[in-house]
């Protein structure tokens, strides 16, 4: 989205830095989050069937292996950055916080009901980085707001599976705060907002979006408490795939042809 709102043509997408960051966002940023994620969440995630059958669990001594292989592949990228393209830094720091304190202690925002929602705003700034890679400025701080609700909603609706799981290993998240029922009224209320702030930049996008998403919510509150949403849940991915492929095209097309 960063890349296709600060393009003004296709050739932009061919630049250097915004190759090399392109792959540092596809494979070193995410072992950054879901790594650190997993480094500090086994006492959790072995009590999480979501986690032991749908998904995968970092035993202990794993730990190790894996916090060096997230050190060696995202050491080069972060050093290179300040050095060659520093336009870039504040949105790659403020990724690197968010993502690092969201499981890392001593902040570990995601044992703080709503600030761990709130921490998923670092899903917001890879594409703040592209944009300050091409355009040199910060994105407007309404759209940083607006990915942010995205972003809170997102995270939210996928702590509801864990519901269960992070309650008997006393783990307070936004989910276990507000219930079922409650977290998928903030959900619904994040979505909304986020599509009403994010009219003036992409207008009537944000309006299919946030009735697409809110469809989902309302889909949700039908499904029978007894694994009804995980199966909604599960397809979650998948209209987050389409809605982000979708929207680029929906803001670089025109740039394309």
């Amino acid at each position: 989205m960063g890349l296709a709102a600060a393009i003004s043509s296709p050739g932009e997408l061919h630049s250097l830095p915004v190759l090399i960051y392109g792959l540092y966002f596809l494979i070193p940023a995410n072992l950054l989050i879901y790594g650190i994620n997993d480094i500090f969440d086994y006492e959790t995630d072995r009590l999480n069937p979501k986690k032991t059958d749908y998904e995968a669990v970092v035993t202990p001594e794993k730990r190790r292996p894996l916090a060096v292989a997230i050190l060696a592949t995202n050491l080069p990228f972060l050093a290179a950055l300040p050095i060659l393209w520093p336009a870039a830094m504040l949105a790659m720091s403020l990724f690197l916080f968010f993502s690092v304190f969201y499981s890392a202690p001593p902040i570990r925002a995601k044992t703080k009901p709503i600030l761990d929602s709130v921490f998923n705003v670092l899903y917001v700034f890879p594409g703040a980085v592209a944009y300050q890679l091409v355009i040199g400025e910060f994105p407007p701080v309404a759209a940083i707001v607006a990915g942010g609700l995205w972003t809170m909603a997102m995270h939210a609706y996928s702590a509801i599976p864990d519901i269960s799981a992070d309650r008997e290993a006393r783990i307070a998240t936004v989910a276990t705060l507000l219930g079922r029922n409650g977290t998928l009224l903030f959900c619904l209320a994040m979505y909304l907002a986020s599509a009403a702030l994010a009219f003036s930049f992409i207008g009537w996008a944000a309006v299919v979006l946030g009735a697409i998403f809110a469809a989902m919510i309302v889909i949700s509150f039908a499904s029978s408490e007894d694994g009804g949403i995980f199966n909604v849940y599960r397809r979650f991915p998948l209209v987050n795939a389409a809605a982000g492929f979708l929207l680029f095209w929906y803001i670089f097309g025109p740039k394309a042809f």
